[in-house]
């Protein structure tokens, strides 16, 4: 399969893609698909996260609804908990989000958390790499899980960071550090009205002493998905911080340190630390070469490990 197959293919093509990578990550055909996607990006990409229940899946379903009515396609990977007896998603974030089947500028995909704790699925990165090349704008909803779940600041261009009036995740997520992941704070539900605007102030006042002086100022915004309250704002800011990253090649910067993470946490999970010490004394660098792609230096290093082991068992 290959992207201009896949882009005169439409959703069922992209579905029968998605699931292929998932089945055999490590095939000629979707090492071939994902380099290409790789150096073909094209959207700006948004994760959503926050604690359970703070109505991440509304949001959205709100901002799919919004850049569609601005003729931009969009791609939603929505990441749920897994089951313990089948290991798929478990919520089923794609049915929460609501959108038309058969519009062919959008699409949904959920995927199962499995036993990662850090909000994403192991295949998160493939598919948002393939996904934007395919579509405008392509969105990232983490499984709630709360304090632990950052991994999508390793993924997404912009962070949305959602808060639930009343609840005290304000507080919360200010003790946890979490303060350092977002680029935008939503205070959800802002249908509630004065509580909703006492979130967001607080939320505002703390950010106020904890980002200071910072190239990316985090702006809080309350937003209803009920009445569409705020929506416009939340637009324009994301548009805003799109803006922002295009200066002086700050995207690229963001993606070339994200894919060296991707690399180093995959090394660990796969070989663990003893993996990573002996790729050092054999003088290897876990660094990423500037343009380089972090799947195929991903599959050299691995090589790599693989090989002196099989020496180490001779």
């Amino acid at each position: 399969m290959t992207l201009a197959a896949l882009r005169a293919g439409g959703k069922r093509a992209l579905a029968a893609a998605l699931a292929a990578l998932e089945r055999d990550p490590e095939g000629e055909a979707a090492r071939a698909l994902l380099d290409a996607a790789w150096r073909a990006p094209r959207a700006h990409v948004v994760g959503v996260t926050g604690p359970p229940g703070v109505g991440k899946s509304s949001l959205c379903a709100a901002l799919v609804a919004a850049w569609r009515r601005a003729g931009m396609t969009v791609g939603v990977i929505a990441v749920d908990p897994s089951s313990r007896s089948t290991g798929g998603a478990l919520l089923g974030d794609r049915v929460r989000i609501v959108q038309d089947a058969s519009d062919e500028g959008s699409f949904v995909r959920s995927m199962a958390a499995r036993d990662r704790l850090g909000g994403l699925a192991d295949q998160t990165l493939a598919a948002a790499v393939l996904m934007r090349a395919l579509f405008d704008r392509v969105l990232i909803e983490t499984v709630g899980v709360g304090q632990s779940e950052t991994d999508v600041a390793g993924v997404a261009d912009t962070v949305v960071f959602c808060v639930q009036p009343g609840s005290g995740d304000s507080l919360q997520f200010m003790k946890a550090g979490i303060v350092e992941i977002p680029h935008l704070i939503v205070v959800t539900k802002a249908d509630l009205g004065a509580a909703a605007e006492r979130a967001r102030a607080d939320v505002a006042g703390a950010l106020s002493l904890a980002s200071a002086g910072a190239e990316w100022p985090v702006r809080t915004l309350a937003v209803s998905s009920r009445n569409g309250a705020g929506i416009d704002a939340l637009m324009a800011a994301l548009e805003a911080h799109r803006a922002h990253l295009a200066i002086d090649g700050r995207l690229a910067v963001a993606r070339h340190r994200q894919s060296e993470g991707w690399v180093s946490e995959s090394l660990r999970d796969r070989y663990g630390r003893e993996g990573l010490a002996r790729l050092g004394r054999l003088g290897f660098d876990l660094a990423l070469p500037a343009g380089a792609q972090p799947f195929e230096r991903m599959r050299a290093l691995g090589a790599a490990l693989s090989w002196n082991e099989q020496q180490d068992r001779r």
